[in-house]
């Protein structure tokens, strides 16, 4: 049944037509949420009405803007929500050099891997920061994407670390993509700090956070809880740093080893543990009954030709929700599309495409703790893409070919 914010003659900003809609709503009983011959009408920056064509109450047709959608589909903007955007230099050499069996840790001990993009980022001014990750967010917003979180993790003191922050809120302010950022201090252990991590920690706790925090640069705050990253212990330290400041909290978790970086992320309520290849049952556990959101980085696992899959039976069993997000980034995933996300998820970790495309709407909104996206329904935000598909499953299917026609973020067609 539709539902309209106004049963009077409605104003609305714009009415598409002649469209079938994958809302991606449970409440909605059918595959996808759909709604097939339906009508959607923008007002505000939000969705006014949504529902059966043949529904669709009495308006203004001369002052109404009116779009058909011919028949093609709408489904919510997509969403990728774990993102290393901001950086500075390449690290293709080390690709090369790693095919020819040259080890990870040989590369790291001639000054490349993680090193190598830090070193960069860090002598990169903010505005050659801006184009190189302006250049990369126009890539994604060109696949459907309206919303991204992107993470600092390549300045690893306070100086360069705000840099990155502040590069990521300027982006968010100059261009469609609505942007949310991530404060990844934990990331590595800098040079300058080899052998004395608890103090990187302290430094990243007591006065990185502040400086952060006080100038509202992040959205919420992430670690890399891994043996080669930092201890649980320590992770619980900047966990309970970030609750003073009220940010919320996800982690790269159980990525290459198993150190409970799920199940204390879940302890503090966090949005998300991300990666989760070696996750057991007592993390899942312990993510459900926080609706703690599992996400899939399936270009990582490509990348590093891994074998050990996230455990998406169990995942699935105990109802945890599932998203998927590019991690796009120069060492592990230097792969910019979320579209082929999709692909990988269903490919690698055997995802239906339903599944996929759910991974990247809700419940990628989710795994940022937003409520207003991820959906088609009445009072959402209009961010919604516009595709030349004969089904929702496509986009998952097809890679190569941008079926993109328009795309609303916010009620803005840009």
């Amino acid at each position: 049944m539709a539902i309209t914010v106004n049963d009077a003659c409605p104003e609305w900003d714009l009415l598409i037509t002649d469209a079938n809609i994958a809302t991606m709503d449970i409440s909605i009983d059918a595959p996808y949420g759909t709604i097939e011959n339906a009508a959607l009408a923008i007002k505000d920056g939000l969705i006014a009405w949504l529902g059966k064509q043949t529904d669709l109450p009495k308006f203004d047709v001369f002052s109404t803007p009116t779009l058909s959608a011919k028949g093609e589909w709408l489904t919510p903007g997509l969403i990728d929500c774990h993102t290393h955007l901001v950086f500075a230099g390449s690290r293709a050499e080390e690709f090369e050099q790693r095919l020819q069996g040259v080890s990870y840790e040989q590369i790291a001990a001639q000054g490349g891997g993680i090193a190598s993009t830090v070193r960069a980022t860090r002598e990169a001014d903010h505005e050659s920061l801006f184009v190189q990750a302006k250049d990369r967010l126009n890539t994604l917003y060109g696949e459907g994407v309206t919303t991204v979180e992107i993470k600092s993790g390549y300045g690893l003191d306070c100086e360069n670390e705000i840099k990155i922050l502040e590069v990521a809120r300027l982006l968010g302010e100059n261009h469609p993509v609505d942007v949310k950022t991530t404060f990844l201090g934990a990331h590595a252990l800098p040079g300058e700090y080899k052998d004395r991590s608890d103090e990187y920690i302290e430094l990243v706790c007591d006065d990185m956070l502040g400086q952060i925090a006080s100038a509202d640069l992040a959205d919420a705050v992430d670690v890399f809880c891994e043996n080669v990253g930092f201890s649980n212990a320590q992770t619980r330290r900047v966990f309970a740093a970030a609750k003073k400041h009220n940010l919320p909290v996800k982690c790269h978790a159980e990525q290459f080893s198993n150190q409970q970086g799920a199940m204390l992320v879940a302890e503090f309520n966090g949005l998300s543990a991300d990666h989760i290849e070696h996750l057991d049952e007592a993390g899942v556990k312990a993510m459900s009954e926080a609706g703690t959101v599992a996400v899939l980085l399936p270009g990582a696992f490509y990348f590093l030709r891994e074998t050990k899959q996230p455990p998406i039976a169990l995942l699935q069993q105990h109802d945890v929700p599932i998203a998927i997000a590019t991690d796009f980034n120069p060492g592990t995933s230097p792969l910019c599309s979320l579209q082929l996300m999709m692909n990988m998820g269903c490919t690698l970790f055997r995802l239906t495409p339903e599944q996929a495309l759910t991974g990247v709407t809700r419940n990628a909104a989710k795994a940022l703790g937003l409520v207003d996206r991820g959906i088609l329904k009445v009072g959402m935000r209009a961010d919604i893409a516009h595709w030349q598909i004969s089904h929702p499953a496509q986009l998952s299917y097809q890679l190569g070919v941008n079926k993109l026609l328009n795309l609303w973020v916010f009620g803005r067609l840009n």
